[in-house]
């Protein structure tokens, strides 16, 4: 092994985080807001196998850790992000929020607490809607860009590869076999 005084090459790019997880997580919206992360179990399961032994084992490793916790039973709620106006008198109600008319008949918003709105317009509110993901466990849910196939008896599916170009790989009259002589015919 030879040592040499010049220091180590750092690998180009961005450094490794120290928080990758919370760098993730405020990088999407998908089922993630500020307290909360939710994978809808229907999609985790529909994923491949590999993907939930991994995910598995992590869980374990999660529960584990805080098994000393009383953990509740959350209740999820599919919701998203509307403006004021845009929400009825229903959807209002669900997000604290009332609309009136006043002496000028002009529409106000109020919060919970009475206060006025003062700019409905750019106010959002978050109200619940129907479930856009699938809620079917028993069947299975097929992710983006992952075809299906199905396990051979050998038990590893085939791995795609590089396909072969028509004709094979490469020059193909650099050598030819020699044909079988000819038999004079009698």
């Amino acid at each position: 092994m030879k040592f040499t005084p010049e220091p180590i090459p750092r690998p180009a790019g961005r450094p490794a985080s120290s928080t990758p997880l919370r760098d993730y997580l405020n990088a999407t919206n998908q089922g993630v807001d500020a307290g909360y992360a939710v994978l809808p179990r229907s999609l985790a399961e529909s994923m491949p196998l590999p993907w939930q032994q991994q995910f598995a084992a992590l869980l374990a490793q999660f529960h584990q850790a805080y098994a000393h916790l009383q953990w509740p039973v959350y209740r999820v709620v599919p919701s998203r992000y509307e403006r004021l106006i845009d929400l009825d008198e229903e959807q209002l109600a669900e997000a604290g929020y009332l609309m009136e008319i006043d002496s000028d008949g002009e529409i106000v918003y109020r919060s919970r607490n009475g206060a006025q709105v003062e700019n409905p317009e750019q106010t959002t509110a978050l109200v619940s809607v129907l479930d856009p993901i699938p809620n079917n466990r028993h069947e299975r849910v097929e992710p983006a860009g992952v075809s299906q196939q199905p396990t051979p008896p050998g038990g590893f599916p085939a791995q795609p590869g590089p396909t072969t170009p028509p004709g094979g790989f490469g020059p193909q009259d650099h050598y030819r076999y020699p044909s079988a002589p000819e038999k004079p015919s009698w």
